[in-house]
C-alpha cells in the first residue's frame, strides 16, 4: 500500500518541491495506521487455543503463572519444553495424569474446563495435563477419543487392557519416563477424573520441596508409620522415583501389580526405600463428605466428585466462574 500511494503521488508531474515533501508527509499517517493494525496482530499471533483456555501460552515470560502447554506426542512435548526454556526456565514441570476410560466423555469436558480455567500460579512452573488411558479397544470409543485427542492434544494412551486396579497406574509411571526421556518432568502425578485439583496450590507446595526422592500426596498409614502410603485421589512422584519403577523388574515379576494402586505403589516405594521425602498434605487434600460443606479455603485438592451436581457445589465455593463477563446472550441465577 505505501508502494502504491508513493507511486501515484510522484506521477502526477507535481513541481519538484511537492514531490520532495508531500509524499512524505503522506506516508506520516500511514506509517501511523501500520503500526496500530500491524504491531497488536503479531503480539496476538502468539497465544494459540487448544482447548486449554487460559493456561496455554506460546511466549511465556517470567511474569506468567504456571503453562499448561499444548498436548501431543512426547516429540512435541520436548519441542515445546525447549521453546519455552529458549524463553525462561521454569522452576519446575509437573506431568499431571488423569486417570478416566473412554466412555467418561462428559467428565472429561468438565475436567479440562476445572484446568483451563483455573488463574495462574504465583511462580513459574510448566504443568501438563494427560488423560490416561488403556488400549481402546471399542471402535466407537476409539474414533470419539481420537477426536479428543485431534481437538485438544491431551490424551495418553497406554499398552495395557482398560482396568483401575489390576496395572493401569503402575504401566503408566513406567511409561513416562520412556515416553518424554528426552525432556523429562521435574514430578509426575496420578490423579483420578473425579478429583479437582487446584494447580497453583500444588505449585506452590512443590517450589520448595526437593526435585528428586519424593512422595506427596494424602498420606495414610496401615502399621505405625503415618505416611505408608499416599491415597490414590492424587499423588505425586520425583522424576526419579517414577524412573525407578519403570526399571524395577521386581515387581513384574512378583506380579506385584495387582490390588489397590494406591497400596501398592507405597508397597513398592516402602520395599525400595524410594520416596524418602515424604510430604502429607493433609487436611488440604480430602474426600468432599456426603452433605457437601465441608470445602476449605486453602484446598488443594477435593476428591469424590462422582456426579455433576458435586462437581458445580466444587466451581461454586471456589468461583470458579468469577471472571464471566456480563452479557444480554445468557443469565445465571
Amino acid at each position: 500500500m505505501k508502494t502504491a500511494s508513493s507511486s501515484s503521488s510522484s506521477s502526477h508531474g507535481f513541481p519538484a518541491t511537492a514531490s520532495l515533501c508531500t509524499p512524505y508527509l503522506l506516508l506520516v499517517p500511514l506509517g501511523l495506521l501500520a503500526v496500530v493494525l500491524v504491531v497488536p496482530s503479531l503480539g496476538s499471533s502468539h497465544v494459540r487455543s487448544d482447548g486449554l483456555g487460559v493456561l496455554c501460552h506460546a511466549g511465556p515470560s517470567a511474569a506468567d503463572g504456571y503453562l499448561v502447554t499444548p498436548g501431543g506426542d512426547a516429540a512435541s512435548a520436548a519441542a515445546a519444553a525447549a521453546e519455552t526454556k529458549a524463553v525462561v526456565r521454569p522452576e519446575l514441570r509437573l506431568l499431571v495424569g488423569v486417570l478416566t476410560t473412554p466412555k467418561r466423555y462428559e467428565r472429561r469436558n468438565i475436567v479440562r474446563l476445572a484446568y483451563a480455567l483455573q488463574p495462574a500460579s504465583p511462580g513459574v512452573a510448566q504443568v501438563d495435563v494427560r488423560f490416561v488411558f488403556c488400549r481402546v479397544a471399542d471402535p466407537v470409543d476409539a474414533q470419539l477419543v481420537a477426536l479428543e485427542a485431534a481437538r485438544h492434544g491431551d490424551i495418553l494412551v497406554l499398552n495395557c487392557t482398560e482396568n483401575m486396579n489390576d496395572g493401569k497406574t503402575h504401566e503408566y509411571l513406567s511409561s513416562v519416563p520412556r515416553m518424554f526421556a528426552s525432556s523429562p518432568y521435574d514430578y509426575v502425578m496420578k490423579t483420578d477424573d473425579d478429583t479437582y485439583l487446584r494447580v497453583a496450590a500444588l505449585v506452590d507446595e512443590l517450589r520448595h520441596k526437593p526435585r528428586d526422592d519424593v512422595y506427596l500426596g494424602y498420606g495414610f498409614a496401615v502399621g505405625d508409620d503415618p505416611m505408608q502410603f499416599m491415597h490414590g485421589m492424587g499423588y505425586v512422584v520425583s522424576w526419579d522415583v517414577a524412573t525407578w519403577v519403570s526399571i524395577n523388574e521386581d515387581i513384574l515379576r512378583y506380579n506385584d501389580t495387582h490390588g489397590p494402586e494406591d497400596l501398592l505403589v507405597g508397597k513398592w516405594l516402602n520395599i525400595g526405600r524410594r520416596g524418602k521425602n515424604r510430604y502429607s498434605l493433609r487436611p488440604r487434600m480430602y474426600d468432599l463428605n456426603w452433605d457437601m460443606d465441608n470445602f476449605r479455603p486453602d484446598t488443594v485438592l477435593v476428591h469424590m466428585l462422582k456426579d455433576n451436581r458435586r462437581w458445580a457445589a466444587a466451581f461454586r465455593y471456589f468461583n470458579v466462574t468469577a471472571g464471566l463477563q456480563p452479557s444480554n446472550l445468557y443469565h445465571f441465577p
